[in-house]
């Protein structure tokens, strides 16, 4: 999956400190500074989060050449970039932050620019994309002619995730989805109060006059609305977390739901998605968590990591038990297997077959549930503490990931006739087999459905 992400970049820095004394000449806190982070911002940022979730992603964007452009670059890595002449200085801003709070923030050449002009290479680079983010800062790339015509061309194949900037120019007629939070959707709509109705109101304006698919109000920690023109307003809540930092969330939100939309989720699901990984992003931390080394890979629409329960159980002295199948419908003896596999050790991890997986081994018509779903399933379950999901048609290399010390199987099979012992035994683990329900199967479910439709 081939991601761009299309928008205004910018040089953010965080100067962070302690503060215990007054300067002597006025009475201001003194900050010690102690450490000096210095990001990609913009859609700079919104790139930088795809590339860290391991996709595919290329940005195309304007570029100066002063001191801070430099600096911008080295933030931004080995991400690929398409860039023209921006004609203007590099917006650099730079906030002071005591204790997990900003004091103060100031900006350096954030003057109006020119509208920049875009380069052939640019145009050319949105010809393999699935889907695009157009993360708009009212730097006015936005504004060209050229870029607008490309972009109103891509909305008619693929997804176009619009975040717009109350400076900003309009998006384009029939976009996938804009995303703009209430307070720019409450200036950029001429609508006023506060709370649902407010996000209702000015979102439906929005979505009447830009042409849009959908309008997203983003609410911050009360989630988001939906507004799409045949349809009643549709609020998504969010998960409670303790926010330090809110720096970042709306990035996140606007490149979780472009990737969410590119992989076929319908609106409804890829928003609910979208809003998950936002919460989940400032509850690790937020944009001061980037600059850390990348975290273990998440698991689909959880905020559980397989990786680090095994690491965890283990860093504990503990014993880590797993077991693996497709678990198609969930049913009393997957139950039962689960909650006896369980009692073996101090956590349970789930190896889950992928849907293109299932289909390989059970056939075209299979899963009857697809792979989020039985994630969330077995994830209710009090006895299963995390999920791996699989691609292969075999668990091995999963196993050899988590390197469980029990692996747990239900049905009659003897410890030395699955091929997973031999693995299990190279890094001293051992199989284990619990009681099987042959009377609770999935395909008897299966036939029974189909019996009674």
């Amino acid at each position: 999956m081939k991601l761009v992400v299309v928008g205004d970049v910018l040089l953010d820095a965080d100067f962070t400190g302690g503060a215990n004394r007054l300067c002597p000449d006025a009475p201001v806190p003194v900050v010690d500074v102690a450490t000096v982070l210095r990001r990609a911002g913009g859609a700079g940022l919104v790139a930088s989060m795809l590339s860290r979730d391991g996709h595919d992603v290329e940005l195309v964007t304007v570029l100066s050449d002063d001191e801070a452009a430099i600096l911008l670059q080295k933030a931004l890595g080995d991400i690929a970039v398409v860039a023209g002449p921006s004609c203007a200085l590099t917006p650099v801003k730079s906030r002071i932050r005591v204790d997990n709070q900003s004091v103060v923030r100031f900006d350096e050449g954030c003057g109006t620019p020119p509208v920049p002009e875009v380069t052939q290479e640019m145009l050319a680079a949105f010809q393999h994309a699935d889907a695009v983010i157009v993360a708009d800062y009212g730097r006015r790339l936005s504004e060209n002619a050229e870029l607008r015509e490309a972009l109103t061309q891509l909305a008619t194949r693929i997804p176009v995730v619009w975040d717009p900037h109350p400076s900003g120019a309009e998006p384009v007629p029939g976009v996938t989805a804009t995303t703009p939070n209430l307070s720019e959707a409450l200036k950029l709509s001429g609508a006023t109060g506060h709370g649902f109705e407010a996000a209702v109101e000015a979102g439906v304006t929005l979505r009447d006059r830009w042409n849009s698919h959908a309008v997203v109000v983003t609410r911050g920690q009360d989630g988001a609305v939906i507004l799409t023109p045949n349809g009643l307003p549709q609020a998504v809540p969010a998960p409670k977390i303790d926010v330090g930092d809110p720096c970042g969330a709306g990035d996140r939100f606007a490149s979780a739901l472009a990737v969410a939309l590119a992989r076929g989720l319908s609106l409804d699901e890829a928003v609910e998605t979208a809003v998950g990984e936002a919460a989940a992003f400032l509850a690790n931390g937020g944009v001061a968590a980037m600059a850390r080394e990348p975290e273990p890979e998440k698991l689909p629409g959880t905020d559980l990591d397989a990786l680090r329960v095994a690491n965890s159980v283990r860093g504990n002295g503990g014993t880590l038990v797993a077991t693996g199948g497709c678990f198609d419908l969930l049913h009393a003896g997957h139950a039962r297997t689960l909650a006896a596999a369980r009692t073996l050790g101090d956590a349970l991890i789930v190896c889950l077959n992928s849907d293109a997986s299932v289909r390989r081994l059970k056939g075209e018509q299979r899963p009857i549930m697809g792979e989020q779903d039985r994630v969330e399933l077995l994830l209710a379950l009090e006895c299963v503490d995390a999920v791996m999901v699989f691609d292969e048609d075999t668990p091995e290399s999963a196993l050899d990931t988590l390197r469980p010390h029990i692996w747990v199987k239900g049905g009659d099979y003897t410890a030395d006739s699955l091929p997973e012992t031999a693995l299990l035994k190279t890094w001293g683990g051992r199989t284990v087999t619990v009681p099987y329900y042959a009377a609770r199967s999935t395909s008897r479910l299966a036939d029974a459905i189909e019996r009674v439709g």
